[in-house]
């Protein structure tokens, strides 16, 4: 199923939202353009475990700094496309509520949150994390806080045939949740087996840290 509106009003502009959806979108273009590698990418800018803990690293900007540069960061097309899609449907609605300066500190503070809620359970981990996941839930859950009732406009397939059904927002958002845990373990699992991306709990093989010690050594 393909959740595209939500039948709840706003009152404003979602200018935050539109410039955030922009932005992820913008990151997302610059990374498939770079002549870097996109392994090389994420290890440079995701945010790794390790060293977000003990705020030592080898990458090119300081470890908090990949806290917020992860959030904008994304492992495919359809990484992007699923969470943009929620974020857009969603947020403008929290936005409405919270006004656009607090909505903004809301997003960023879901997205620090989710980082280090992951961090501490996995200190030693050196496998970069990337995605808008842990700031859109964050958004996700308010608007079930909010708005427990509403219903969303959705597309659902039978066979060749579609229908457009009004399914409410708890079922919407826990079909989002499930696909993401889902596709956290899957990508998780992959990366203890050398798996090339993982686009929310990050790459394999070695950090950027790691590879930069190699380097250093080989002088």
């Amino acid at each position: 199923m393909i959740p595209y509106k939500d039948d709840n009003p706003t009152r404003t502009f979602p200018f935050v939202t539109v410039v955030i959806v922009a932005v992820n979108i913008f990151v997302f273009v610059l990374q498939i353009m770079s002549a870097k590698d996109s392994q090389e990418i994420v290890y440079a800018y995701g945010a790794i475990p390790r060293d977000i803990i003990t705020l030592t690293s080898g990458q090119p900007i300081p470890p908090v700094l990949t806290i917020f540069t992860a959030m904008f960061m994304h492992g495919g097309l359809l990484h992007l496309g699923g969470n943009m899609l929620y974020f857009w449907i969603f947020g403008n609605n929290i936005e409405d509520r919270l006004g656009h300066l607090r909505f903004i500190f809301f997003y960023l503070f879901c997205g620090v949150v989710s980082v280090y809620s992951y961090a501490l359970t996995a200190p030693r981990s050196n496998i970069p994390m990337i995605g808008a996941s842990g700031a859109i839930s964050g958004v996700l859950g308010a608007y079930l806080l909010l708005f427990p009732r509403a219903s969303v406009h959705t597309l659902v397939f039978f066979g060749f045939f579609i229908q457009v059904i009004r399914i409410p927002a708890l079922i919407v958002i826990g079909f989002w949740a499930i696909i993401t845990r889902q596709r956290s373990r899957l990508l998780r699992d992959e990366s203890g087996r050398n798996s090339l991306v993982c686009p929310r709990r990050g790459l394999s093989r070695r950090s950027y840290h790691d590879k930069t010690l190699d380097a250093r050594q080989e002088e």
